[in-house]
């Protein structure tokens, strides 16, 4: 086999655990409180750039997650409580109106606080890699994110399976009613629910802002991503998502290796479109 196709399919692999890292919020939210959360990818930038904050004392934007996962969770889970719980049951329209205002409000903060000069988190694992020949490399920072988002999405199926949290959350996504007559406080459930969703979008945002360069209104493209990640694998699949995000990353890397690089997000989002035709429903719905 040809080693750049060799090559292509790693890096295919390696994208595409991020990018179900970068899907599961989504896909929990979806699955679970019922609402599309239009600043998802914006929330996702937010937190690449308190991460930027952190950087300036620490300077390791993987140790500033000590810090950025317990801001996000409290984001979230303040956000839920506090605005979308109150449209909980009021039809689709009031959650993406908030949502959709809520991303406007990010971004603007963003560009006001931080201007619009393109950042990154530096990090010197940028240059390192892991050779498998002469013409087969594999970068590090990408196998330790894929590695991460694999881990996240793993730990986050067995906590919901085996607490008793996550089996609340599980039951409110179920049947709501059934759920508070065996006394699981449905609004604490969907906070909760949210603030794990941008724990795992602080996670994925870290590593993006270590990977790519990005600014305040890059929030939207990542926000695409997710949705084409949640509508392969399945509303309110965990795992699902995993499978769903590498085939995504393997249809964009080796399709622009075959096609050619500038084609990469086309030949991706083609994939979409298919899956939308054939399967609607997904790979894994639950």
């Amino acid at each position: 086999m040809d080693a750049a196709l060799i090559q292509s399919i790693i890096q295919g692999l390696l994208m595409g655990g991020l990018y179900a890292a970068v899907g599961l919020g989504m896909s929990m939210i979806f699955g679970i409180v019922r609402i599309t959360n239009l600043a998802h990818g914006d929330f996702l930038i937010l937190a690449c750039y308190i991460s930027l904050i952190f950087m300036g004392v620490i300077n390791n934007p993987i140790v500033t997650l000590v810090f950025v996962v317990p801001i996000m969770f409290f984001i979230g889970f303040s956000m839920q409580r506090s605005l979308l719980n109150r449209v909980i049951g009021r039809g689709d329209e009031p959650p993406l109106l908030i949502t959709f205002g809520l991303s406007i409000i990010v971004q603007n903060l963003l560009l006001y606080f931080f201007t619009a000069d393109a950042q990154r988190l530096h990090s010197n694992l940028l240059l390192e890699s892991i050779s498998l020949g002469e013409r087969v490399r594999i970068p590090v920072l990408w196998l330790i994110s894929c590695i991460v988002g694999v881990a996240i999405i793993l730990v986050l199926g067995l906590y919901m399976k085996n607490t008793y949290m996550g089996r609340a959350i599980r039951a409110t996504s179920d049947d709501t009613e059934a759920a508070q007559l065996v006394g699981v406080n449905i609004k604490s459930a969907y906070g909760i629910a949210m603030g794990i969703a941008m724990m795992t979008a602080a996670v994925s945002g870290v590593f993006i802002g270590m990977v790519f360069t990005f600014y305040p209104s890059t929030g939207p493209s990542y926000l695409i991503i997710a949705f084409a990640v949640v509508v392969i694998g399945g509303i309110g699949s965990i795992y699902g998502t995993l499978a769903a995000g590498l085939i995504f990353g393997l249809a964009q890397v080796v399709g622009g290796y075959i096609v050619g690089p500038q084609y990469q997000q086309l030949i991706g989002y083609v994939i979409l479109l298919i899956m939308l035709v054939l399967r609607p429903q997904g790979l894994f719905q639950r």
